[in-house]
Order: structure tokens, then C-alpha cells, then sequence
């Protein structure tokens, strides 16, 4: 896709939710309340939902990544009434199992929502949501409206007026996307990087990257990839998501080196982006 040349501007970020598969606690526990794992449960911050964020432009537009099966909690409790366009990471069911809930996004923009992913990512959601993507007759919105919009690994997207440069990441035996956008770059269901996405990655300001663990696992980073990934790339800051039961987030805060952070559900933060001219 052509681009133009990219000015720079802040982003804001909201983590929509930064756990796991099964979410923070997952279902179970002694009680039938959930099962904490390592995790306190007096910490409000250790209570997440799958994982997700909203990139809001300059413009006050909305790109929503992912669509998990929270989403309807995660938006009310950010008080995101829609967003403009989705970029999908994988077809997985905690990225996508939400896509119902976009049907409001439809009744405030009256018309079908544009969704990035790769023709994998785009028919796995498809073979699951096909009224979704369905031709429109009428705007009575009676089910989601979708747009698919089918992107390549390497592309410089183009979208709500961001230009992301998407990449191909290693999830065990799937795919998925990443991206980087200016100074802000999201890297999440990731075990491994090969060295041209590193150097993509390089001199980032604030990288969002997966951390399920503190040990090794099979389809995501652990906490000492993370840090290796990190003393190759430099980032000034580093948020960690798609956080497991073990990851405590007092004791995380508590040790983990400085620029190094793991996020909360809620979270905002901001970061330089790269716009279209």
C-alpha cells in the first residue's frame, strides 16, 4: 500500500484487557470464585480480561485491536462507545470471540466497520462470523456489520490515518501480527522474533509486548525473552500484556528492571505515533 511521509504525534493507549487465554482469575478456585494461580487477589490490578487495546489518534478516531469475548465489559468500563476500524492479530478465540459486540460500533457510524487482519486471520473469523460479513441491503444493523480488509506481513498499512508497519510474529504453531507505528509498537501472542522484525522493533519509545510467564513456554514470550528482546532493541519503555496467573503485579512491579512494567486493565498511556501525511 503507498504511504506518504509520516508526521509524528502522540498516541493514547488503552489497555482493554492484558490477560491471558483464560483471563485473570481463570474459572475454577476452590470456592468455584476463580483461581488466582500466583496472583494476590486483593490487587484490583491482577484482575484482567483477555487481551485487547484502543489506539486513539489525534483526531479523536479509534482503532480497536482485536475483538476478545470481553469485549463488551472492556468498553464500557473504558467508556469507548465505538471504534472506527479493527486490526485483527490472529483468529484465535480470545482475540475474536467478541465480534458480536460490534454491532453498536455500526449504529453510531451507520455503516460496516473495516476489519485488518491477514486472508488467514480473515477466514478463520469468517468460517465463525459469516452473517457478519455478509453484504449490507439496508442500516437496520440487525447483526455486526464487517468489512474485510485483507493485509500482507510487511504491508505499511494505512488506517484511520496511522501508518503501521505489520509483521509476521512466530505463536508456536500459528502466526500472528505485529505492528509498529512511529515510536509505539504491539507485539503480543509472540514466542519468537526473527532478526529483520528486531530491527523493525529497534530504538521503538514504548513497546507493548507479550509476557505470559516467568518460565519457558511453547506459544509465548516469558519473562527472560522479553528481556533479551529488550537489550537488543532499547526501548525507553516496556509494557508487558497477556499476563498468566503467575505474573503478580506487585511482585512484577517490585522487581522488574526499570523501564520495564506490566500493565493493568484500564491502563492509558501515551506514545509518539507515525500519521499519514
Amino acid at each position: 500500500m503507498e504511504a506518504g511521509t509520516p508526521t509524528t504525534d502522540l498516541l493514547e493507549i488503552t489497555v482493554m484487557g492484558c490477560g491471558s487465554s483464560s483471563g485473570v482469575p481463570q474459572i475454577g478456585g476452590p470456592d468455584g470464585r476463580g483461581d488466582w494461580g500466583s496472583c494476590d487477589p486483593a490487587e484490583p490490578r491482577n484482575r484482567r480480561t483477555r487481551t485487547s487495546i484502543v489506539i486513539r489518534a489525534p483526531d479523536d478516531r479509534r482503532l480497536l485491536v482485536d475483538t476478545g469475548p470481553d469485549l463488551r465489559e472492556q468498553l464500557l468500563a473504558n467508556g469507548i462507545p465505538y471504534a472506527d476500524a479493527i486490526f485483527y492479530t490472529h483468529e484465535h478465540a480470545d482475540h475474536i470471540a467478541g465480534l458480536d459486540d460490534v454491532r453498536p460500533f455500526n449504529w453510531a457510524l451507520r455503516r460496516p466497520i473495516e476489519a485488518f487482519g491477514t486472508e488467514q486471520t480473515i477466514a478463520g473469523i469468517r468460517q465463525r462470523f459469516d452473517y457478519a460479513f455478509r453484504p449490507w441491503t439496508d442500516n437496520a444493523f440487525f447483526r455486526p456489520g464487517v468489512e474485510a480488509k485483507p493485509i500482507l506481513p510487511g504491508e505499511r498499512l494505512s488506517v484511520i490515518g496511522l501508518e503501521l508497519d505489520v509483521f509476521e510474529q512466530d505463536h508456536g504453531r500459528v502466526t500472528s501480527l505485529g505492528f509498529r507505528c512511529g515510536g509505539f509498537a504491539y507485539c503480543t501472542d509472540v514466542v519468537r522474533q526473527t532478526d529483520d522484525v528486531l530491527a523493525i522493533l529497534e530504538g521503538v519509545d514504548t513497546w507493548m509486548v507479550d509476557c505470559l510467564q516467568f518460565g519457558p513456554h511453547s506459544a509465548h514470550a516469558w519473562l527472560e525473552r522479553v528481556l533479551e528482546w529488550v537489550s537488543c532493541i532499547k526501548p525507553r519503555r516496556t509494557i508487558l500484556t497477556h499476563l498468566g496467573p503467575s505474573m503478580d503485579w506487585a511482585t512484577m512491579k517490585r522487581d522488574l528492571p526499570s523501564g520495564i512494567e506490566p500493565a493493568w486493565d484500564g491502563m492509558i498511556f501515551t506514545a509518539p505515533g507515525a500519521l499519514a501525511s
